[in-house]
């Protein structure tokens, strides 16, 4: 029998050295790729005023949708939270924002 075939599974056997390297290089690519999106949002959490807002929109309607997913899926997040944050800072009887 190949002692490199796991006949439960019908996989072959990974080498555990393997196996840690693949999942080491997959979360450094996860981190990566969150480190990104991160700069990109802060970046993009700069254009706060209407008219930054309205010039952002017309450049991003320029391309196609697939191409601004990401960014419009992060304005979109950013104004949900502006919008929150605004309704907690309205506060009822006696001024608890809680």
């Amino acid at each position: 029998m190949n002692k490199n075939y796991d006949p439960l599974r019908r996989t072959p056997v990974m080498q555990l050295s393997s196996r840690l390297r693949d999942i080491r290089t997959a979360m450094a690519n996860r981190r990566t790729i969150r480190l990104a999106n991160r700069r990109l949002a802060d970046e993009l959490a700069s254009f706060r005023s209407t008219s930054e807002r309205a010039e952002l929109d017309e450049l991003l309607s320029r391309h196609s949708d697939p191409e601004t997913a990401q960014i419009r899926a992060i304005l979109y997040r950013q104004d949900v939270q502006r919008q929150q944050s605004q309704l907690r800072q309205t506060a009822g009887l006696g001024g608890y924002l809680g």
